[in-house]
């Protein structure tokens, strides 16, 4: 791993007004490989069983994938893209027993020891990758508004109030094909650099910069529960289920030893 930076990182999930949970959200450290991280969030879709079963296979594919990851020899990608066909597969296979057809998104960041990093995602569940609380970049949502945005057709600060907002051109489950996958990869991420995965129900209360300052002042548990608390407020009454996972690489104090 990277010198100079140790790591910091904590998650959060809360049902806020819905009357189930369907979302997920994981944060792992390597179970033989310090400074490997993976962090993902899972918003299932389907009703009641359909949504957390989708949710929940996302999840338990990741742990399994992960633990058998050996860093350096393995490809982050191949394991991301894996994560995504076979979760798909066998939420397809959910689906005769669901009360509705079973969907998820997914965005799941892998970092590996030496401080590269390879995220992607599947749905509107988003990646943030900020540096010293600015945004640097993040994913786009396979969505109709995006799909609109990116044509010129709405503005970036439209598609939260769009009417179809909520339908999604990509998930996890879907019948119509294969889900698209984006995949993203920091050759090197930094001290200062902080990650943040979260699904809808925290995303869409917050400017990025809002996010990224929050991030940037607090530790990563005080961000997740400010972050929370703020969405909740902002929802009045009508918020989405909340997921998100914080990684943050904080500089060592110069007096420190460098720590690998």
């Amino acid at each position: 791993m990277t010198r100079g930076f140790r790591l910091a990182a904590a998650s959060g999930l809360h049902q806020a007004d819905r009357p189930y949970q369907q979302d997920q959200v994981l944060m792992l450290a390597h179970p033989r490989v310090n400074g490997c991280v993976m962090g993902l969030v899972a918003d299932g879709m389907g009703g009641r069983s359909g949504g957390r079963k989708a949710s929940d296979q996302v999840v338990m594919t990741a742990r399994q994938l992960f633990a058998k990851y050996a860093p350096g020899a393995d490809s982050a990608g191949a394991l991301l893209a894996q994560l995504v066909n076979d979760s798909h597969m066998v939420i397809k296979l959910t689906a005769v027993s669901a009360e509705q057809e079973p969907h998820s998104t997914v965005a799941a960041f892998l970092m590996d020891p030496d401080g590269a990093c390879t995220w992607f995602h599947v749905g509107d569940s988003r990646i943030y990758h900020f540096r010293d609380g600015r945004m640097v970049g993040r994913t786009k949502d396979h969505s109709y508004v995006q799909a609109l945005c990116d044509r010129g057709e709405i503005a970036e600060d439209e598609m939260d109030i769009h009417p179809q907002a909520n339908i999604l051109l990509g998930c996890l489950g879907m019948t119509t094909g294969d889900p698209p996958i984006e995949t993203h990869h920091i050759p090197r991420l930094q001290p200062g650099d902080s990650l943040l995965t979260c699904s809808d129900g925290l995303w869409h209360y917050f400017l990025p910069e809002e996010m990224g300052a929050v991030i940037a002042e607090r530790s990563p548990r005080e961000a997740v529960g400010l972050l929370v608390d703020e969405a909740r407020i902002r929802a009045r009454g009508a918020g989405d289920n909340i997921s998100l996972a914080v990684l943050k690489l904080e500089a060592l104090p110069k007096d420190s030893p460098n720590k690998p």
